[in-house]
């Protein structure tokens, strides 16, 4: 387990985003750029950004989101999916009381 990455204002957002990153880049073989837990904590987010190159998902496992994807906006909850191919944009910020916490996927279109 490598240690957690805090990021601050990731993207343009706001506060800090804690990522727990589950394997290595060893591990991942260049087929993705991250796998991770990420902890995005009340009043914070992780601005909107456009993916080049790769794909992205997120796994809400717990709190209440507000995810955004080129320029359509949805609540997201335990349970929920998202992906966001290469060439759009996303992002998602916490609206609830406590934690977001979502697992990453970042995935090589090529």
């Amino acid at each position: 387990m490598t240690e957690p990455i805090i990021k601050e204002h990731a993207n343009g957002g706001k506060g800090r985003l804690i990522l727990y990153p589950i394997l290595t880049e060893e591990e991942m073989g260049g087929k993705c750029r991250l796998y991770a837990r990420v902890i995005i904590p009340e009043g914070s987010s992780m601005g909107i950004h456009t993916h080049s190159g790769d794909g992205e998902s997120y796994y809400i496992l717990a709190g209440r989101g507000r995810y955004t994807q080129d320029g359509e906006t949805r609540e997201v909850g335990p349970g929920d999916a998202t992906f966001c191919p290469d060439g759009a944009s996303h992002g998602i910020e916490n609206i609830g009381s406590g934690d977001l916490v979502l697992m990453a996927l970042i995935i090589y279109s090529h």
